[in-house]
Parts: structure tokens; C-alpha cells; sequence
């Protein structure tokens, strides 16, 4: 399959989703957004994977390439395309389908537990997850349930973490990528954000949380394997 991406900053990068496709024979593109690079024609990717960041949907004035992105997202789906979003990814297709994104009361930022739906857990996309995995958090805006979305998963703070759309789309707010680059990475870039509150774990925490890794990695190979290669499944 021939893979895009969507970069938003150089320190989200796809991390071990990259490491999927590679490992899987698999090809990978870029748009660097940060860079005003162009977008690829529909017909050069068969799937597309929208990476996190820092800003948030709403701030096109700023990030004067945000309206492209909306319309090419939009295209991409109109398209059929298989999609998956990662936290502002999965932000901007829900606004793209007219779900409503909006600040969270909390922020939410390090390694802290989330609890699937049982129809997350019913669905063969999801066939290995528990009940409760603990996965790596870095947000502080939510969104509504886009329409005809299966609601996956909910943590303490926020009611939507995952969604699943007509077995095309899948949003994600917390992040099954991250490796340990990755994670100093983002603490090294976020640092400013690590303040005390409820669900804002230390950067010593948020670095001791690398042992939850190398589960976070194993769901997503399952994931990835059985969202894009198992299309029979319905």
C-alpha cells in the first residue's frame, strides 16, 4: 500500500506507525506542513495517516495552510480513502465533518489509563486491546462525535478519545506512536506545558512512562494490520 502523511511539526513525526510500514513492505510520503509543501493528488496514496501537534484546528489565521488541509482531509474522504488521525488529526477530521472541537476542561498530557467501549472491544479492529491500556496523552482540545461515529474510547478527563467511521475512518486523541525519541522529543518541545495539574504528569514521569511503550506498539501493529489490510472485515 502506498502510505501519506500529513506532518504538522517536526517533533510529531509518525514514529511507530512509520515503523509498520516500513516493517510491512510498505511505502511512505510526506507532507511537511511546517515546510508549505504542496499536496499530493488523491491518486498517489492509497491511505492516509494525519499526525498531532501543538496548535489547534481553529487557529487558520496563524497557520495559513490549515483551510488546504481542511479540503484536502475533506477529498481524501469523499475519496474513500482508508484514514487514521492522531490527536490533532483526529481534531481536524472530525471539524472537517462537522463535529464541533472545542478547549477540554483539562489538559491531558503524559502516560495515563484509557477505558474502551464495548463496542471497541467487539470490533475485530480491536481484537487484542483490554479493557484498560494505558497510553500516552498530549492535549488540551477535544471533539464531538463526527456523524455515524462508533465512540471507542473515554479516559476521567475526556468523554471522546476514538472513534470509528463506516470502517474507513479511524480518530485517535492519544498517541499509540510514540517511541522513546519521539517522547523527548515532544517533552523537550512541550516542556512549558508541563505544569502542575490533575492529569499533567512531571517530565520525569512523563520519560519514566517509556516501559508502556513496547505494549502501545504491539496494539497498534494489531490495529494497523487488521484497519488496513483486513477490508473484508465489516
Amino acid at each position: 500500500m502506498r502510505f501519506h502523511c500529513l506532518q504538522h511539526v517536526p517533533f510529531e513525526s509518525p514514529g511507530n506507525i512509520e515503523a509498520w510500514i516500513k516493517q510491512r513492505g510498505h511505502s511512505l510520503t510526506f507532507t511537511h506542513l511546517y515546510n508549505k509543501a504542496t499536496f499530493p493528488s488523491l491518486n498517489d496514496f492509497d491511505a492516509l495517516i494525519i499526525m498531532g501537534g501543538p496548535m489547534s484546528i481553529h487557529d487558520e489565521k496563524e497557520f495559513d495552510w490549515l483551510k488546504k488541509e481542511k479540503k484536502f482531509i475533506a477529498n481524501a474522504i469523499q475519496a474513500q480513502k482508508k484514514i487514521l488521525g492522531i490527536c490533532l488529526g483526529a481534531q481536524l477530521i472530525a471539524d472537517v465533518l462537522g463535529a464541533r472541537v472545542y478547549q477540554n476542561k483539562e489538559k491531558e498530557i503524559g502516560f495515563m489509563p484509557i477505558r474502551f467501549t464495548e463496542k471497541a472491544l467487539d470490533n475485530p479492529f480491536f481484537q487484542g486491546f483490554h479493557l484498560e491500556e494505558t497510553v500516552f496523552h498530549w492535549h488540551g482540545e477535544t471533539f464531538e462525535l463526527p456523524k455515524d461515529a462508533v465512540h471507542l474510547a473515554y479516559t476521567h478527563a475526556c468523554a471522546n478519545q476514538a472513534y470509528l467511521i463506516n470502517n474507513q475512518i479511524i480518530g485517535l486523541q492519544f498517541h499509540l506512536e510514540i517511541t522513546p525519541e519521539l517522547l523527548k522529543e515532544m517533552v523537550k518541545e512541550g516542556r512549558h506545558e508541563l505544569v502542575h495539574a490533575p492529569f499533567i504528569q512531571s517530565e520525569e514521569k512523563n520519560l519514566t512512562g517509556q516501559n508502556f511503550i513496547p505494549r502501545d506498539k504491539d496494539i497498534l501493529f494489531g490495529l494497523m494490520d487488521r484497519f488496513f489490510l483486513e477490508t473484508q472485515i465489516h
